[in-house]
């Protein structure tokens, strides 16, 4: 074994060449020794292989440099524990950041490959849902580039969330396969390996007189944590963080004496209950099995995560009273909330320490962040089942809520219903276990994602724990990274506004504000506008290879994607988009506007509603695609299997913007970031970061209606009628009949009439409620788009305007205000 001093005394390797003759005989090297292949003979995925490798080398070198200086310097550090990161493709960002792009691109040309088609075969990561894992994948960039030493912790899911395929216009859910071929990108580190226990017993120990009681969780079943390390890297390469990733594994493979006994199915049975695991991001939870795979995987990684950071503390500092010094761990959302009680168990259990240090310790290290507003969405969990999994995490969640009640009670004089209100467990009906608020109570920093969410959690779902610790939430409303979000999907606008502008907007994308003297440019609009129009005529090409659907790049691309729910109102979209259809046939004389409607999201498995939106959406499209009554003035096309490097190709495409949720409902939203960045105007209700968008961009560049927050709540107190609203408007009703009646679905005819049915008896979600004002508001958008001039002016203005979106300041922000952490 080689002493630390030796070690001390090798030479740092050399620094590796950017030059592109260099680059070219690494990848051959690599192609040759690493992967096994003549040039000669090498298909498409060993150049990528090849590629990886060659880039990852020069990430390696900043991230061994990284963590040195962190070391170095005993800085504090941030763990982000996410049980989502929708990275997307890795290789194109990594060698952006690097400033590597026209080198590479130049290597692998002189080798006779082409780069983009190359990098178009890497699979994207399919470890998240939507705007929360894209969040978090933002946040882990932003913290390498604005120098936060992080780590990203979450699950490596072997198929993560479902690929989704269309079958007669119903969403199919296959299994994500982007880890078949391995992953070139990551680092398996077998020394990061922690023991994660289910069920068993407590025993408490050294009751005697004098003898402090200790308990201890002897859990009767037990598997294996282990870490695979992906390199995050920073713009300009300043930081290379670490985005950490845990497998299951089995302690026994496999029940040898079973096995021989003849029972080779059961023999397994250890192995299959790990893997299952780690198999599948967000398992349906409508079974107790899938309730119970849910909790196991977020105590799972929220464990491993937790013993990781205690270990790496313990190994440089010797000591845990300083943890909240050097340690902020930041939870993304309620999915690693048990991490308070787990942490709480490590201290105390394992590190001995007494129950008030160590509850001081753990609220002083824990921040965590809330998106959402809906009830259901705060996850809660079912008493009988915390208990039997986690049957000392239970004896602590009673112990800290305790001690909160006596707090609330005695301390702040709160009565019997704010006492109901801020308890960890629900008594009402099914006593459930809430982890909402386990992580407010366990964290020093709540923090909402916009200012009207931030404002509404106060007044709702946290007014009474607002009240009992009144200094706890802040808010941080959320950004998007423009490294991926502009410079990379948007290579043609990226280098327009460089052109015009200048680089400093590459370092700080608020600089993006001098664009503003350009709006009123003919020139530059007319740039704008066939940047834009390449962008589309790429869409209408993927959609021509993909569907058989031919577009029109000079009509207006009006583009929703985002997760299907009720409350993000894709069937409002689709509801406006039939009335639209009935008005051109009945105005054919008229000069409508063409356009071409997109969606595109995933359903929940279980979501029904949500999977029928997405079979109404590709009912109404070949009804509406096919009738030549239309003249092609009107087209829906419902993108399948929306992920991030789809996203990359509809973004930049977008004419308009489609934000159109029940306000008060959505938390923030980072698509309409990313669109208005790309330079698409936004139709939207003053919902989430709407509110903050449209006091950037100035109320005539974007297009907001509809009931605000305040209204729909006040609607609902006072006894929503919608189906007053519904027959007083003859083209909602018209539109409505002929959904239910069958006129898109004539093959069930009542396919439809439950849903429209939703809509007159109670419209929850204001579809009928908002129907009229979104429906004025697209005729608005028309008359805007027929006049050029004022059109792109307005899209100008909105790249101009929205560099204050960028994930960058929004980490400056936590690292200042919530973890003090970073420069």
């Amino acid at each position: 074994m080689i002493s630390k001093s030796a070690l001390a005394d090798l030479p740092s390797p050399a620094p590796r060449s950017a030059n592109p003759d260099a680059l070219a005989a690494e990848i051959i090297e690599r192609l040759t020794y690493s992967i096994g292949k003549d040039a000669k003979v090498a298909q498409p995925h060993d150049w990528l292989t090849a590629t990886i490798l060659v880039i990852r080398d020069r990430v390696i070198d900043r991230w061994m440099d990284s963590t040195r200086q962190v070391y170095e310097s005993q800085g504090k550090r941030v763990y982000y524990l996410s049980l989502e990161f929708l990275i997307g493709r890795l290789t194109r960002d990594a060698v952006s950041n690097l400033e590597m792009l026209d080198e590479v691109r130049a290597a692998l040309s002189s080798l006779g490959v082409d780069f983009d088609a190359v990098t178009a075969l890497e699979p994207d990561a399919a470890l998240g849902n939507g705007g929360l894992g894209r969040l978090a994948a933002c946040f882990m960039e932003s913290m390498a580039t604005v120098d936060v030493p992080a780590y990203g912790y979450g699950i490596r899911y072997v198929h993560g969330l479902f690929r989704q395929q269309m079958s007669d216009g119903w969403q199919v859910e296959l299994p994500e396969t982007w880890l078949a071929h391995g992953n070139a990108w990551e680092f398996q580190r077998r020394e990061s390996a922690y023991e994660i226990g289910f069920g068993g017993t407590v025993e408490t120990l050294g009751d005697a007189i004098g003898v402090a009681p200790r308990c201890v969780w002897k859990p009767q079943e037990r598997m294996i944590a282990v870490a695979y390390d992906t390199p995050v890297v920073g713009w300009r390469a300043k930081r290379v963080n670490t985005l950490r990733l845990w497998t299951a594994q089995p302690i026994d493979p496999i029940l040898l004496d079973a096995f021989n006994a003849g029972d080779h199915i059961g023999a397994l049975s250890e192995s299959n209950k790990a893997e299952a695991l780690a198999r599948v991001l967000y398992p349906a939870d409508q079974t107790p099995a899938g309730q119970e795979l849910r909790l196991r995987q977020e105590y799972f990684f929220s464990s491993a995560s937790l013993q990781d950071i205690l270990r790496r503390h313990i190994q440089q500092y010797g000591e845990l009273g300083s943890l909240p010094d050097k340690v902020a761990i930041q939870l993304n959302d309620t999915h690693p909330a048990v991490s308070v009680a787990e942490l709480m168990r490590l201290l105390i259990d394992v590190h001995g320490l007494e129950f008030d240090p160590a509850w001081d310790i753990t609220r002083k290290t824990f921040s965590y962040t809330n998106h959402t507003l809906l009830p259901e969405a705060l996850e809660s969990w079912p008493v009988p089942l915390f208990e039997r999994l986690l049957p000392r995490h239970m004896q602590l969640v009673y112990a800290i809520n305790a001690k909160v009640l006596r707090h609330a009670r005695k301390e702040r004089g709160y009565d019997d219903g704010q006492i109901r209100s801020v308890s960890l467990i629900d008594e009402g009906g099914e006593r459930r276990v809430r982890m909402g608020n386990l992580a407010f109570v366990g964290s020093h920093s709540i923090n909402g994602v916009s200012a009207l969410h931030t404002d509404l959690m106060k007044q709702t779902v946290f007014s009474d724990l607002h009240g009992l610790y009144p200094e706890r939430i802040n808010n941080k409303t959320n950004g998007i990274t423009p490294r991926r979000w502009l410079m990379q999907c948007n290579p043609g606008l990226f280098s327009l506004i460089r052109e015009a502008i200048g680089d400093a907007f590459m370092d700080d994308a608020e600089a993006l504000t001098a664009l503003d003297a350009f709006a009123g440019d003919s020139e530059f609009r007319a740039r704008f506008a066939a940047v834009k129009r390449d962008n589309k005529t790429r869409l209408a090409d993927l959609v021509a290879r993909r569907m058989g659907i031919k577009l029109d790049p000079s009509a207006m691309f009006d583009i929703q994607i985002k997760r299907i729910h009720e409350y993000k109102r894709q069937l409002l979209n689709i509801v406006e988009a039939v009335a639209l259809y009935d008005q051109i046939r009945s105005n054919p004389e008229k000069d409508w506007a063409p356009r071409v409607k997109f969606l595109a999201g995933k359903a929940a498995p279980s979501y029904h509603n949500a999977k029928l939106i997405i079979k109404l959406a590709n009912d109404v499209a070949r009804v509406i695609n096919n009738d030549p009554a239309v003249r092609g003035l009107l087209k829906i096309v419902f993108v399948p299997n929306y992920n991030v490097s789809l996203a990359e190709i509809m973004v930049p495409a977008a004419d308009l913007s489609e934000q159109i949720s029940t306000a008060g409902m959505e938390a923030s939203g980072t698509g309409n970031m990313k669109f208005a960045l790309n330079g698409a105007l936004t139709i939207g209700t003053l919902d989430g970061a709407n509110v903050e968008i449209s006091e950037c961009v100035g109320a005539d560049n974007i297009v907001i209606f509809g009931l605000t927050a305040d209204e729909v709540t006040q609607k609902r107190a006072d006894g929503h009628e919608p189906r007053a609203i519904i027959e007083a408007s003859h083209e909602l009703s018209q539109a409505l009949t002929a959904i239910a009646s069958g006129v898109f679905s004539p093959d069930d005819r009542d396919r439809y009439a439950g849903l429209v049915a939703g809509l007159y008896e109670h419209d929850w979600f204001m579809v009928a409620a908002d129907f009229e004002a979104y429906a004025h508001a697209q005729r608005q958008v028309d008359a805007l788009w027929v006049d050029e001039k004022a059109w792109y002016g307005r899209t100008v203005l909105n790249t101009a305007r929205v560099g204050w979106f960028s994930s960058d300041r929004t980490i400056r922000q936590y690292a200042k205000e919530i973890w003090k952490a970073g420069p």
